[in-house]
């Protein structure tokens, strides 16, 4: 049952931040991301930044991958917000 739920928690992991692929798509797609806060994406982004290190020295695989996929995925939002500031 261990097996499973961390199996279930690696693919979660992995998956959640995909959904911001949507949100990147949007932003490109109407060139313009005035509906999100600078401050907001900048604070998030700041934060998953700080949680990194944490991660990628932390013996819990799921935790690793979710900030890893989460940097980058999050990053890239980022980058489309103040792209079209």
């Amino acid at each position: 049952m261990m097996k499973l739920i961390q199996h279930i928690g690696m693919i979660a992991a992995v998956v959640m931040p995909l959904w911001n692929i949507p949100l990147i798509l949007t932003i490109q797609r109407r060139k313009s991301s005035k509906d999100l806060s600078a401050l907001w994406a900048g604070g998030v982004f700041g934060c998953i930044l700080l949680m990194l290190p944490a991660a990628l020295v932390s013996p819990d695989r799921i935790f690793k991958a979710y900030s890893v996929m989460n940097t980058v995925f999050f990053g890239l939002v980022f980058a489309q917000v103040m792209r079209y500031r």
